[in-house]
């Protein structure tokens, strides 16, 4: 009975069980060769499919088979690295980090930064100065409550208190300058 590949049964099932016998050991082999995983399982790929242009392979003895495998993974891994050599590749996680860097610079991004900025200004220009100070030195100085209380001589709860009324009315601030923004 023949197969698709033209080789015998008894042949495919000797290839299925090399593959299970020596898969993972290759793999770890080539993993060290190849910048990838995805390029370590390709070569892998490429190492068992010559195995089905080796007919006399399944003769060998186990050791034999599998040093023949690792000339073959050594020789695919070779020639994966020329070819990676003549056409870089670029990576597209680096990609989309390069499309993301490029946004923040587009003009469209550093002026919508500069009226975010400019509406912050004018909404913690318009708190007490108490306020101002209370985030100036959480937020500003990266204080925590104790050393806020101390600094200005207060409970830490009464800093936390005020913090946490500051910030809920700020979030009012906001909230209300969108509306305005809405009904322009």
């Amino acid at each position: 009975m023949q197969q698709q590949t033209g080789l015998p049964v008894t042949n495919e099932t000797a290839l299925a069980n090399l593959y299970q016998r020596h898969a993972i050991t290759l793999l770890s082999s080539i993993r060290r060769y190849t910048p990838t995983r995805e390029d370590a399982e390709d070569v892998l790929v490429e190492a068992f499919l010559a195995t089905y242009e080796h007919r006399a392979l399944v003769a060998l003895s186990d050791n034999e088979q599998l040093a023949w495998l690792r000339r073959v993974a050594h020789n695919k891994c070779v020639d994966l690295l020329r070819r990676q050599q003549r056409h870089p590749t670029i990576a597209l996680e680096s990609v989309s980090e390069m499309l993301y860097e490029l946004d923040e610079r587009s003009p469209e991004y550093v002026a919508l930064r500069a009226e975010e900025h400019s509406l912050l200004q004018n909404h913690l220009a318009a708190l007490s100065a108490q306020q101002q100070t209370i985030l100036h030195l959480k937020f500003g100085q990266k204080l925590s409550g104790v050393e806020i209380a101390r600094k200005l001589n207060k409970s830490e709860s009464s800093v936390s208190m005020m913090l946490s009324r500051t910030l809920n009315h700020l979030r009012k601030m906001y909230r209300s300058n969108k509306g305005d923004c809405v009904d322009e």
